[in-house]
């Protein structure tokens, strides 16, 4: 891997068609949220698939907690998606087979110069692409369990939202101002919508029925 590619920096924002075979960007991808990002073999590898079946068995709780998945593999168009097809995966999949994401990051598996892949890396990235955790993948065992994801997106999270704690010194008080500046999902709505909402909740409030 790329020496400069470590916690703290930001991941490149590689542009590469999806299992639609549309161009996406990684950034576009991910939005505002955290990611989880696979670089993949393929569809050949079984540890590929094991690792994929267990995101896909999680996908749901990822989604509710506003984090994104995306994949990269070195996979041609219609493996790509039988790749995605075989896992159950509801996320993109990415597809590589100029090897650009390999090339760039000096990630060649250089033991299987049969399938030419990448050395399979699984990132856990804040939003802006800033990377938080980095496991590599050769051996199945380096990649991470959902129990280590978790905890890293639990840090990652904590530390991009502001209202992680609504205990926290200010946030009642921005609330009760109408600043939704820091309460996620507020501030990409209108004032509008937010002035009617706020007056819902301060009905219900006086209504003593909260």
């Amino acid at each position: 891997m790329r020496s400069d590619i470590v916690p703290g920096s930001v991941f490149p924002d590689y542009e590469l068609p999806d299992h639609t075979s549309t161009v996406r960007t990684l950034s576009e991808l991910q939005g505002d949220d955290p990611m989880i990002l696979t670089l993949a073999r393929g569809h050949f590898c079984p540890k590929e698939h094991q690792q994929h079946l267990e995101l896909a068995a999680v996908q749901a709780k990822v989604a509710v907690a506003y984090t994104t998945i995306a994949t990269i593999s070195t996979d041609e168009h219609h493996t790509l998606q039988e790749f995605r097809a075989s896992v159950g995966a509801q996320w993109p999949f990415l597809s590589d087979p100029g090897r650009i994401v390999q090339k760039d990051l000096d990630i060649q598996e250089y033991t299987d110069p049969e399938h030419d892949p990448m050395v399979p890396h699984t990132l856990v990235l804040k939003p802006g692409l800033v990377i938080h955790s980095i496991y590599n993948g050769y051996w199945f065992w380096g990649r991470p369990s959902m129990d280590y994801l978790w905890r890293d997106l639990r840090a990652a999270t904590s530390e991009i939202r502001p209202d992680w704690d609504l205990s926290a010194p200010g946030l009642r008080e921005a609330w009760a101002a109408g600043d939704v500046s820091h309460f996620h999902g507020w501030e990409s709505r209108s004032p509008e919508e937010v002035r009617r909402t706020r007056s819902l909740g301060d009905g219900v409030e006086r209504d003593g029925s909260a």
